[in-house]
């Protein structure tokens, strides 16, 4: 499933929220130095998701906040897992 999101990095706190948009709007600690930020990305999303980092890829915006980010899991499961970010 393609997400798009902007992503913030160098916060203070790592978050993930659903815009009204359908978009998600995530913050991470991580910095915008030497792709590390989209690593971090990728584990947080694992985490967040509860889903292996391989079955994520980000497939553009590698140096843009706003990306469009793969995510291989089956639809429904990962639609709900987003609507809860909601509450």
């Amino acid at each position: 499933m393609l997400i798009h999101c902007i992503v913030k990095p160098k916060s203070k706190v790592d978050s993930v929220a659903l815009n009204p948009d359908g978009s998600l709007r995530i913050k991470i600690k991580a910095p915008p130095v030497d792709g590390k930020a989209n690593e971090y990305l990728i584990e947080y999303l694992s985490d967040v998701f509860k889903i292996k980092k391989k079955n994520i890829e980000i497939i553009s915006g590698h140096t843009n906040s706003h990306k469009r980010i793969n995510i291989v899991e089956e639809e429904e499961v990962l639609k709900n897992k987003i609507a809860e970010l909601k509450g």
